[in-house]
């Protein structure tokens, strides 16, 4: 067994034992509900006992996971830097685990534009506001989101965003289709 086997195979060993306490159960508890022997279950856990495909798949219909994400290995990109996203003029972040899905930090100075400047496009949105009071019209609508809050919404639906009484920092989470629609308006 290589290094790196070796290190997948504990990390393994770590996330069934971190999935069964999450769902609150024993050794025992999990034991029956994988028709396992409980001390085969601790000889597993504890890196006494060699895994087998069987008992992985088993284990990870039991604890509600699939196989891939029991066993996929470690990533060594935890820290992303961010990059201007001069059509949007915001930092940019991709999300690893969804590529097409963005998060995007804006300051916002300006009130919202008038409700004929609304646009609607395919996808979903979600902004959280840093600091201050973000202004979001949704159709016919208007929405105070202030610091801490948090805004949610179908795209097709005609928005525009803006700040009331000063700057206003949000984060935002586009879809690929809400990306795709916001650079189309600039």
């Amino acid at each position: 067994m290589t290094q790196e086997d070796g290190a997948v195979d504990g990390l393994v060993r770590k996330r069934i034992r971190g999935l069964r306490l999450a769902q609150g159960w024993s050794l025992a508890d999990l034991a029956e509900r994988a028709h396992l022997s409980q001390s085969t279950l601790s000889r597993i856990e504890n890196g006494q006992r060699r895994l087998s495909l069987d008992q992985l798949v088993t284990l990870a219909r039991t604890l509600d996971t699939s196989l891939d994400q029991l066993v996929e290995s470690a990533t060594d990109d935890v820290v992303s830097n961010p990059v201007m996203d001069r059509h949007l003029d915001a930092l940019r972040w991709s999300l690893q685990s969804s590529p097409d899905t963005v998060v995007l930090r804006r300051r916002l100075t300006e009130p919202p534009p008038a409700p004929t400047k609304m646009r609607s496009h395919p996808g979903q949105e979600w902004i959280v506001v840093l600091s201050g009071t973000a202004v979001v019209l949704l159709g016919e609508r208007r929405y105070r989101v202030e610091t801490n809050q948090s805004a949610e919404f179908p795209t097709m639906l005609p928005h525009a965003f803006g700040s009331e009484g000063g700057p206003a920092d949000v984060l935002m989470v586009l879809d690929r289709e809400a990306r795709r629609g916001h650079r189309s308006e600039n």
